[in-house]
């Protein structure tokens, strides 16, 4: 038998392939992902878990007249491959090529642009709404994962899809795993759904046995068991919801679900069908290792190995927690289903009293933050900048306008790389810098992050710390150096111009500058306040340039105009930040230089302003 998948060109193609075909596609399709996930890199478990369900659901259903969302998005890559794109899949993640997520402009088979969790189900809601009132009679299926399912927006939406009975199915792919291990009531409730592998496989003979006896018979018996199922799973919350349930069934059993989903694909109303996958199916080290192998970089297929990263600041910011925590009894840190992300293990094992694991529920890591501060706790919420965006509100209410003592430790700050629009940490100074009372900082390096944490334990009030994703060196253990609060640092003296930077950008500025004597750095590293006695005097006697990894609108640019016009100072100035759109996803330093925010950039404000520097010039 040849290539199955390179007869595959659309979904329709499924339907005329035998079973046995069917099966070797699902392996080649394995093969395939793992082939470019070991150049690319990407996600790599998640994906691996969901081929057989995503073949299933393409042999069964129509895309895309028929909508399949899939909850985040990372564990589509069979989908892009079904979908008309295994020429361009080599791309992945890469500058200019296929995304790592599902992407309507990319493909009329993505129902939905996503990157975060727990958004399918409203949006199926939406488009069952729309379908209906327009009179149409295509179906909608919603896959979402048990981590995903714990979010509150995917609970709301199932509460409103309980009420309103529309036509739609929810697929439960149930791996026990998000990226951390799955927290929670409700995933423990899970757990005891999962039938043990001898049911499911007695229950796949059985089929199979009254199937060749007796049609009749065998429909006899399959009425049977849903009455049983009835009275077995009264306590199944997804009934108290007024949804259809069936399962848990094998979720790498391609017949079975192909029969599963031809059967439900017909059915009135909400249906959940419960699917218990292997996150990394097929690939030994992914299945014993799906946290690591979530995502990996690019790694030997033949030979895959762990591959050290590097100390990252999500590192440098787990291990002065960690320390901290001994000298401080009040400190407690939140994550938002981040522990390995965040850079959290060491700590959860050494702190477990005071580590709380809310899972994927951005607002209630928070607001529960909020409510140890309110009882006299230091709370530290480590959260990663596209995820606050969804606790903006929690921020404002419940945190700021009490002035609370609660620390964000914001992971992820600026452009990621790979994982584009949808994971860029690129509007939180914007939103942040707006709400009364919140102080902004950024480190220059690992022994600053850890002079800020310490200082911010004893200042109080509402702190947002961000960082970036990338290597820093290790700062010394047990050194905790003082920070004079609220100011800047001059890195280098400067003639004629200064480069106000921080974090990240600080590279470029300081590169930018070299050894030329006219040029001045400042390490801006209080974006809220402003070191304002300083932005003066700069102000009456060089020219400045603002440099950030961030939206130039509403950024630390503006607040510098902003200030420069309280103080009714002129400098000639340059804003450099990101521009008014969203960037797409590709490699960091390609995404800098496009921006012009690297040193090439910062040479070319100068300039502008008539400070002429040379690339050639030492660092």
């Amino acid at each position: 038998m040849g290539s199955v998948l390179d007869q595959v060109d659309t979904p329709e193609d499924l339907k005329r392939l035998s079973e046995a075909e069917l099966l070797q596609l699902a392996e080649e399709l394995r093969s395939e992902i793992i082939r470019v996930t070991a150049q690319n890199g990407g996600h790599l478990a998640s994906s691996l878990g969901a081929v057989e369900l995503i073949v299933a659901l393409h042999r069964v259903f129509n895309s895309p007249t028929d909508r399949i969302l899939f909850d985040v998005g990372h564990q589509a890559y069979a989908h892009k491959l079904l979908t008309g794109r295994k020429d361009r899949f080599h791309t992945i993640r890469k500058e200019g090529g296929l995304s790592g997520f599902t992407k309507v402009s990319e493909s009329p088979h993505d129902a939905i642009t996503v990157g975060h969790a727990s958004t399918s189900l409203a949006n199926a809601l939406g488009m069952a709404l729309a379908r209906d009132l327009r009179g149409e009679t295509y179906k909608i299926v919603a896959v979402i994962g048990d981590g995903a399912l714990t979010g509150g927006m995917a609970l709301a939406a199932l509460n409103k899809i309980g009420e309103l009975q529309k036509d739609l199915l929810i697929i439960l792919n149930d791996n026990e795993m998000s990226i951390s291990q799955n927290v929670g009531a409700l995933n423990r409730h899970f757990r005891t759904l999962q039938v043990q592998k001898w049911v499911q496989d007695a229950e796949r003979f059985g089929r199979g046995v009254l199937e060749r006896i007796s049609p009749k018979l065998y429909e006899m018996a399959d009425r049977a068991k849903e009455a049983a199922k009835l009275v077995l799973h009264q306590e199944n919350p997804f009934y108290a919801w007024g949804l259809r349930y069936v399962g848990p069934v094998d979720g790498h059993d391609l017949k079975s679900l192909i029969y599963l989903l031809e059967h439900l694909k017909s059915l009135k109303g909400p249906t959940i069908l419960h699917v218990v996958t292997k996150k990394g199916k097929g690939y030994k080290v992914a299945e014993s290792d799906p946290v690591y192998w979530h995502g990996p970089p690019g790694f030997d297929p033949q030979n895959p190995q762990k591959i050290k990263k590097g100390y990252s600041w999500s590192q440098a910011f787990g291990d002065a927690v960690t320390e901290l925590a001994h000298l401080e009894p009040r400190l407690f840190v939140i994550t938002p289903a981040m522990r390995e992300g965040s850079g959290l293990v060491k700590y959860s094992q050494t702190h477990p009293d005071r580590y709380l694991d809310v899972g994927i529920c951005e607002d209630v890591a928070v607001t529960t933050g909020a409510g140890l501060a309110l009882r006299g706790m230091k709370p530290v919420v480590a959260i990663y900048s596209t995820f606050l965006q969804r606790a903006y509100d929690q921020v404002i209410h419940d945190v700021a306008i009490e002035n609370l003592d609660v620390i964000l430790a914001i992971d992820r700050a600026g452009l990621v790389g790979a994982d584009g629009p949808t994971h860029h940490g690129v509007f939180d100074i914007a939103y942040l810098r707006t709400v009364p009372n919140l102080t902004i900082a950024a480190p220059k390096d690992a022994l600053e992050l850890r002079a800020m944490l310490k200082k911010a334990l004893e200042v109080g009030g509402p702190i947002a710390i961000r960082y970036p994703r990338d290597t820093v060196d290790p700062a010394p253990e047990g050194v905790w150096p003082e920070i004079a609060w609220g100011t800047w640092e001059v890195l280098k003296e400067g003639r004629e111009a200064y480069i106000l930077a921080f974090g990240k950008t600080l590279r470029y500025a300081l590169e930018a500058a070299g050894e030329d004597p006219r040029v001045g750095v400042v390490n801006a590293r209080f974006i809220k306040p402003l070191d304002e006695a300083m932005l003066a005097r700069l102000a009456r006697g060089f020219k400045l340039v603002t440099v950030e990894d961030h939206q130039a609108m509403g950024g630390f640019g503006s607040a510098v105009l902003e200030a420069l016009a309280r103080l009714e100072l002129k400098p000639e100035i340059r804003v450099l930040g990101l521009p008014d759109r969203f960037i797409e996803h590709g490699g960091i330093p390609s995404l800098h230089a496009k921006a012009g925010i690297d040193a090439a950039g910062i040479r070319r404000a100068l300039a502008a302003l008539g400070v002429t520097l040379t690339a050639s010039e030492p660092a």
